[in-house]
């Protein structure tokens, strides 16, 4: 069972925030993750599912694997269960904690990837579904990645066929409205205890 304050970060209402999916929230109640984490995925899984709907909107032919980038958005940092300091402070080791954490929980790799490859965009041949769980995992607090985002654009403009400034101006304009609600999603997982 999880406790109280864990409860409370899965189902305050907060800025509108959709539900952490369901195995996801699962394995963080079995984890006893900490309140903050579990604040922090469910405010960058909101706006993976933000991007991808304005991808299916907009660019409804690039293939991108939804059920990937949802969970992976949802998941990525879960190595910060074990590496609880890089909750408040900086720290990369969570990363490969995430990944192993993931496998030994009988999570498929096509989705355990992303604790591992989330700050790992500038890998060559990174995949589009990495790409957006970095970029949701950026711009949900209101931070702006230019190497970031010219590498989603050149693929939303190849996928596409569209020219890559249009596809630059259409990313722009959700990213904006996207970083202009960052501080709704800040004062909801600051709301939560580190620990709980």
């Amino acid at each position: 069972m999880a406790s109280t304050v864990l409860q409370r970060a899965f189902t305050d209402p907060g800025p509108d925030l959709r539900p952490l999916p369901p195995r996801v929230e699962d394995l963080l109640r079995e984890l006893h993750a900490p309140p903050r984490l579990a604040a922090h995925l469910r405010a960058v899984h909101d706006v993976a599912h933000r991007i991808l709907g304005w991808l299916d909107l907009r660019y409804g032919e690039m293939a991108v694997d939804r059920e990937a980038v949802l969970f992976g958005a949802a998941s990525h940092d879960i190595g910060k269960v074990i590496h609880t300091a890089e909750l408040s402070g900086p720290g990369s080791v969570h990363e490969e904690a995430g990944h192993r954490l993931l496998l030994d929980h009988g999570v498929e790799e096509r989705l355990a990837r992303f604790a591992r490859t989330h700050a790992a965009w500038t890998e060559p041949d990174i995949a589009i579904e990495d790409l957006l769980v970095s970029l949701a995992d950026k711009v949900w607090k209101g931070k702006r990645v230019p190497d970031l985002e010219q590498k989603v654009v050149d693929r939303l403009a190849a996928a596409s066929g569209q020219a890559t400034w249009q596809a630059f101006l259409d990313l722009d304009d959700l990213l904006t409205a996207i970083a202009a609600e960052a501080d709704r999603r800040l004062a909801f997982q600051s709301a939560h205890p580190i620990s709980g």
